[in-house]
């Protein structure tokens, strides 16, 4: 009877969580407010400083006293390198501008590599920051060229760095998809969550990247519980079907995506976290953030994968993902189950978001622009297989990578779902899907 006076209630705990993750992305919002408050409008009225520039090597020699003369648009100016061989030009405004070396201020015996080659142009539409480069080579080519073998151990590195940060975010939407049947179109949003806040603590806030990735991952893990708690869990109680559901998830991605735009900015926003540091290992270079990304990501799923074998709570999981009722009748609360794998899945999902941005730095919508991938390693694998998504996952990352040593890298996201309707076509429920009777 007084139920209803209390329905509409959320209760402490959840109060408490949404309070946090509030906090934690108004921080968005203050790191902004911040960086716009640090310079006095008064002291810099004529806006940012517009310029281009570039250095002037022979080799790893620098050159003194070249010539370059930056014109368009009525401007014309003359810039001379210095003695770190580093010449620069402050422009007026963002426009097309021409950039021309004088070859007779080079050095006695030294010429440009490409003769033909003095002037480089400038467009317009190449201003997305306040610095443009443009580059002369000086002298003969020392670079050493990568014969292809070499290419190929570099990609395949790169491929399975992906191919596990993508089976980090894949899990979470298979143990979802196979607990509640939905096909979580919001989870890349997930993703972008972890990354961005990765930002704000490693980059705003100054914290020790090892400090932030702990917090990225609780506070993801809050906003998987908050999502199942205001949203998925009472949804499921209405009986909402499926199709329904999915409508949701997809209206929930926009509304984070553009929220996610509104807090941070349509820019690329930069993860110096000092794990930059180039490691070769023979032809392989690989950096620093990449071996933290592969090492973690290769621990954090062989503990999913102890947890769904060796605990209750896993075997439960398990079981609900199996066949629901079944687990009901055996005693099993489905309702926990699935809350629980929900916090994994924030969990698992922000971790991925904080590999990703060490991999490609933070946007805005980072996490959308691997949803269709993580669908496909999904797919590939196995619907509501937990190692299906592993394995599916590593597929798709090594065949990303790889297939730039034969078509152009814009294209190599379409490659990954080619192969992925290749293999359904001849094993359509997945690698380690199971099949099952129609009828």
């Amino acid at each position: 009877m007084h139920a209803g006076k209390t329905s509409g209630l959320v209760p402490r705990p959840v109060a408490l969580v949404l309070a946090t993750l509030f906090a934690a992305l108004a921080l968005l919002g203050v790191g902004s407010a911040a960086a716009s408050a640090s310079t006095d409008p008064s002291e810099e009225p004529s806006g940012p400083v517009l310029s281009i520039g570039g250095i002037m090597r022979d080799g790893d020699d620098p050159v003194e006293g070249v010539e370059v003369t930056v014109e368009g648009g009525g401007f014309s100016e003359v810039a001379t390198s210095d003695d770190t061989g580093r010449w620069s030009v402050v422009v007026p405004e963002e426009g097309d501008y021409s950039v021309t070396i004088d070859p007779d201020t080079l050095p006695d015996g030294l010429d440009l590599r490409d003769p033909d080659r003095t002037t480089a142009d400038v467009t317009a539409a190449e201003w997305q920051t306040n610095t443009i480069s443009r580059l002369f080579p000086l002298g003969e080519d020392t670079r050493q060229t990568s014969g292809f073998l070499d290419l190929f151990m570099q990609r395949l590195v790169s491929g399975l760095n992906f191919g596990l940060l993508v089976a980090l975010a894949a899990i979470g939407i298979t143990l979802i998809f196979g607990t509640t049947g939905l096909n979580n179109f919001a989870h890349g949003e997930l993703v972008t969550f972890g990354g961005i806040l990765a930002w704000v603590f490693a980059v705003l806030l100054g914290l020790n990247i090892f400090i932030a990735i702990p917090i990225v991952v609780i506070l993801g893990a809050a906003f998987g519980y908050v999502q199942d708690t205001v949203l998925w869990r009472p949804l499921r109680r209405k009986g909402v079907k499926l199709v329904q559901a999915m409508i949701v998830s997809i209206g929930l991605a926009l509304l984070l995506r553009y929220f996610y735009l509104f807090m941070v900015g349509g820019g690329t926003k930069t993860m110096n976290v000092g794990l930059s540091e180039a490691i070769v290992l023979g032809p392989v270079r690989i950096t620093t953030g990449s071996v933290l990304s592969m090492a973690l990501s290769v621990v954090v799923l062989v503990g999913v994968a102890l947890f769904l074998t060796r605990t209750r709570i896993g075997k439960a999981t398990r079981a609900v993902s199996d066949n629901a009722a079944l687990a009901a009748a055996s005693g099993i609360d489905v309702d926990r189950i699935i809350r629980i794998v929900w916090v994994i899945a924030g969990a698992l999902a922000a971790l991925a978001g904080v590999m990703l941005a060490l991999y490609r730095q933070v946007s805005w919508d980072m996490g959308f622009q691997v949803l269709l991938l993580m669908f496909a390693a999904v797919t590939l694998g196995g619907l509501g297989s937990a190692y299906g998504a592993l394995v599916g996952s590593i597929v798709v990352g090594l065949f990303v990578e790889l297939s730039t040593l034969f078509i152009p890298a814009d294209l190599k996201y379409a490659a990954a779902l080619i192969v992925l309707i290749f293999v359904l076509l001849l094993r359509p429920q997945g690698i380690l899907g199971r099949r099952e009777r129609i009828g």
